[in-house]
């Protein structure tokens, strides 16, 4: 470090030295210009929301959060084609991986946003720092999607997990959301304290918290270290396995989607999963390369099984749809799960004995295989968010405050006869029903589709039966809704369906998204091709 020598008034003199600030040009912030934008959006709705009385009018609030989502989105569509490239010194990576990431959480966000207006504005709820708290929490999960770096991964999972334990009980009044924040911020600071001990064993293997340094000095410290590399793998692993709601670590997921409001059920839904499997996928990918790939595979090929077999036998019983498709979204975390351990499959002969890949499929095929399940997670991604968004659209318009408390308001029979009552509405909910099922010609099927052929293509032709077989399984509870639409009268006494054009135009968004990109997957086909290109591999 270079230094200099000060003479004091005294006389005296002294060297002091100067630090090396670090050299950051504009290009360093281009991957931060979408978590920016929502940001500044946040800090602009906080700052109105000061001005207002409390009869004021807020109907402008939900249209500005979902603007600055659609910015935002438009900004990270336009990242997806720079060139992959470290920056901040390495702490960041911009790559097409991230970059579609952000573009997902967006839609999300957007989808969301105008879901709340309508269901806030119906509990005299309505407020800015709710939207804030949203873009706060998108915020996070776009700059969790570019953090190249385990502190920074850590810094970034508390900042979209603090906004969404707020979310989670903004509805102050009664036991649910009470009860669902209490055991989100519990179980969510028990799993941060968890991949904290776990990347902190593999700085003291590495010396490193930098991804792209770290795979080397675990390399060389395998013989010495290898205890304690497997151990904050597993730890990290375990972290991420929350955030995901993978089983056994999805305890929490149906309490908590049930007691928060319907629309930040959705955000998390689809919001945090795909914030955090891009997360995961990007640390296991780069420090993976420096271990033994038996590890993650067997890690995360034991998750998938046990997540798609688990999440889809607890939805099966299940009366109350919110609850349902909460175990429908720790089943669907176990295919994306397949289609991560697609990424580290080894060479037949040295696999995970139960799971591991046929002799059928050469190491060439694999290497291609590996790239297509990166494609494959990413569209997945999309599908399932914007059918997920789709569906909590309907659940927030059928449900009631007044039978929140009784846990009737989100009962498979307030769905019956919504074909004679909302037509529009119950052919909606059927299309992200079948969507979520992976029935043709939805999006659900191509997302399906693309992972299982990637995970056949790597060899895991087991693991990809399973899957078949328990998506098969799926359909039966999501055929169910469908039934109860078209095929259950209406039933007595019910309370008439309010209008909501916000909520229905999400419907609209979604139902075409859905059918369009089943039928016709070409216009996001080149962003998937371009997407699938993750900084170091």
């Amino acid at each position: 470090m270079p230094s200099r020598r000060v003479h004091s008034p005294t006389g005296a003199s002294r060297d002091l030295s100067i630090m090396n600030l670090p050299n950051l040009t504009s290009a360093d912030f281009l991957p931060l210009l979408p978590a920016i934008i929502l940001v500044l959006g946040a800090c602009a709705l906080l700052i109105s929301e000061v001005f207002l009385s409390v009869g004021s009018s807020r109907g402008y609030q939900a249209v500005l959060a979902t603007l600055t989502s659609v910015i935002a989105g438009a900004v990270s569509l336009r990242l997806l084609f720079e060139p992959a490239r470290e920056v901040f010194l390495g702490f960041g990576a911009l790559d097409p991986f991230s970059s579609f990431l952000t573009f997902i959480v967006c839609v999300a966000l957007a989808l969301a946003t105008l879901t709340s207006a309508n269901f806030l504005r119906r509990r005299g709820a309505e407020r800015g720092e709710f939207y804030a708290l949203m873009l706060f929490a998108g915020a996070g999960m776009s700059l969790l999607g570019v953090s190249n770096e385990l502190i920074t991964v850590f810094i970034n999972i508390e900042v979209l997990s603090i906004s969404t334990y707020a979310l989670t009980c903004f509805l102050r009044r009664g036991t649910r959301p009470s009860e669902a924040g209490f055991k989100y911020f519990i179980l969510g600071a028990f799993s941060s304290a968890v991949l904290l001990y776990g990347s902190a064993l593999l700085y003291g293997a590495a010396g490193t918290t930098l991804l792209s340094n770290m795979a080397e000095p675990l390399r060389a410290a395998m013989g010495t270290h290898a205890p304690l590399i497997y151990a904050g793998a597993v730890l990290v692993a375990a972290g991420f396995a929350f955030k995901v709601a993978a089983v056994p670590f999805h305890m929490w997921t149906p309490d908590v989607y049930e007691g928060a409001p319907t629309p930040v059920t959705a955000l998390m839904s689809a919001g945090v999963k795909a914030a955090a499997f891009v997360a995961l996928v990007r640390v296991f990918v780069t420090v993976g390369s420096g271990i033994s790939a038996k590890l993650p595979f067997a890690l995360f090929s034991t998750l998938a099984l046990l997540t798609m077999i688990g999440g889809n036998l607890l939805a099966l019983p299940q009366r109350n749809v919110k609850r349902m498709l909460a175990y429908s979204s720790i089943a669907h975390a176990g295919y994306l799960l397949l289609g991560v351990a697609a990424l580290f499959t080894v060479h037949p002969g040295q696999e995970f004995k139960l799971l591991g890949p046929t002799a059928l499929v050469g190491a060439s095929v694999q290497a291609v295989a590996r790239t297509e399940a990166l494609r494959g997670i990413l569209f997945y991604l999309l599908a399932y968010t914007v059918t997920t968004m789709g569906a909590f659209g309907i659940v927030s318009l059928v449900e009631r405050r007044e039978d929140e408390e009784k846990g009737t308001a989100w009962d498979r029979e307030r769905l019956s006869g919504l074909a004679q009552r909302r037509p529009g509405w119950a052919f909606a909910m059927a299309a992200f029903m079948l969507s979520l099922a992976g029935i043709p010609p939805t999006v659900g099927f191509m997302g399906k589709l693309m992972l299982f052929r990637a995970a056949v293509d790597s060899g895991l032709v087991g693991l990809t039966i399973v899957a078949v077989l328990s998506s098969a399984a799926g359909a039966y509870y999501y055929l169910r809704v469908v039934i109860y639409m078209y095929m259950r009268p209406v039933p007595e006494g019910a309370h008439p369906l309010e209008r909501a054009w916000m909520t229905e135009l999400v419907l609209v968004i979604s139902t075409v998204a859905v059918v369009l990109l089943g039928i016709i997957p070409g216009p996001v086909g080149e962003w998937i091709v371009q997407a699938g290109t993750l900084l170091g591999r």
